[in-house]
């Protein structure tokens, strides 16, 4: 049988239990062998300032490798990670094509990302490049999305060529993280319910966030 390997992008600024408990889902369902996370360095849908991560790009890498160390089939790859300009992801489908010609690519992105997948550099060519299996996320249902994307994209999921998986809901997100840091919250309790100890601990000695 080929191999199926599935690839998830962003910021991961910090990585919590959001980006982990559906990627390990999706790996379930969709008999994937691995999922390699890519944390990026130059986001090119963040070019606005207020937008920019806010750990630099090798201590974002850090927190993911931490939060996937006792994650079984999770991966990371410093792929995205290289200085000085965007990464675009259908390059990135693209190398790994060519790194894992015997493969089944599986992209894996948010619904907020696929409700702006048509903006993205030769979008079209991703959906040849790979299967698209989409995580919803809280205030992200597809339902409610599905009236904003483009036409090819609504095709697709109606036939049932778009995967997505619904059920698994954590409701917690990177800018609220980072907004409890910022206001000096007492973090103990809820950030390792939202993250890797490991993670916790790491953003607490260097003070991400603050």
């Amino acid at each position: 049988m080929r191999k199926r390997l599935g690839l998830f992008g962003g910021s991961f600024d910090p990585i919590h239990r959001g980006h982990v408990r559906p990627v390990q889902e999706a790996r379930r369902r969709f008999g994937l062998d691995r999922v390699i996370y890519l944390p990026t360095a130059n986001p090119p849908h963040k070019q606005d300032p207020e937008d920019a991560p806010r750990a630099p790009a090798a201590a974002r890498y850090a927190m993911v490798e931490m939060a996937l160390l006792e994650e079984e089939g999770l991966y990371v790859s410093d792929f995205e990670l290289r200085p000085g300009r965007p990464s675009y992801t259908v390059e990135t489908l693209e190398h790994f094509a060519r790194e894992e010609p015997e493969a089944e690519l599986v992209l894996l992105l948010g619904s907020d990302a696929l409700a702006q997948l048509h903006t993205w550099r030769r979008w079209r060519d991703l959906l040849d490049l790979a299967r698209l299996v989409v995580l919803t996320r809280p205030g992200n249902e597809i339902a409610g999305l599905r009236a904003d994307l483009a036409p090819e994209l609504r095709e697709r999921l109606d036939r049932g060529a778009i995967d997505v998986i619904e059920d698994v809901l954590v409701d917690v997100s990177s800018t609220g993280i980072r907004s409890r840091l910022a206001e000096g919250r007492p973090s103990e309790v809820w950030m390792e319910e939202w993250m890797a100890p490991l993670v916790v601990h790491y953003i607490e000695k260097y003070a991400f966030y603050r």
